[in-house]
């Protein structure tokens, strides 16, 4: 049986270089099992058009960041360009392990506005909204590309990714303009119509 003094986290009495080395690693390891948490993706408000100043100031710190963009038709001068623009403007995800990386010196980052919130507790997102939006972008330029007209039907089930609803499912009713969709949700026990970006709305999983 081990003695008291190798038990892990307490220093051996006697000076042995092996069992020094031996407690210190048994403690390190203990330490960083407590430190070990999964890595989570936050949802980061930006400056009005600072989206790219503030990735690259996030980055610059050790986050990951993802910024979705969008290329879209526009016109100047009488002619057709591709433009390319933020898919959700004023927001990006942002990925870090909270064991290892505060959220602290995030919020004083600049280009960034705030870390979006939830009531107290900052907005989590799903691994697989990130993963979603990830797989609709070009898989060579990593860019979204604007559809014709909204892929869901009437009725179809779908779910929004992000922003104030973001993980909420609800039943796609009609577009609302060009770039925003009418989705029924269910909320406080109530059925309640939401204008959101059309680019916000995922397919959910039919009841």
């Amino acid at each position: 049986m081990r003695s008291t003094n190798e038990r892990i986290g307490e220093r051996p009495a006697c000076g042995s270089r092996v069992t020094l080395n031996l407690w210190a690693f048994r403690r390190e390891r203990v330490r960083r099992a407590r430190n070990r948490i999964m890595l989570r993706w936050y949802l980061i408000h930006t400056k009005p058009s600072g989206e790219s100043l503030a990735q690259t100031n996030l980055e610059r710190q050790g986050y990951e960041v993802y910024f979705p963009r969008l290329l879209q038709p526009t016109r100047r001068r009488a002619r057709w360009r591709d433009a390319i623009i933020a898919l959700f403007p004023r927001y990006l995800f942002l990925r870090l392990s909270e064991g290892e990386q505060p959220l602290g010196p995030v919020r004083s980052t600049t280009g960034v506005s705030s870390v979006v919130r939830f009531g107290a507790s900052y907005a989590v997102v799903p691994d697989q909204v990130v993963r979603e939006l990830r797989a609709r972008a070009d898989p060579e330029s990593g860019l979204h590309r604007l559809r014709g007209r909204s892929p869901f039907e009437t009725g179809a089930a779908v779910r929004i990714a992000v922003g104030p609803f973001g993980g909420l499912e609800g039943v796609f009713e009609r577009e609302a303009g060009a770039e925003r969709v009418v989705v029924l949700l269910k909320l406080l026990g109530q059925d309640a119509s939401v204008r959101v970006p059309a680019g916000f709305v995922v397919p959910g999983f039919a009841a």
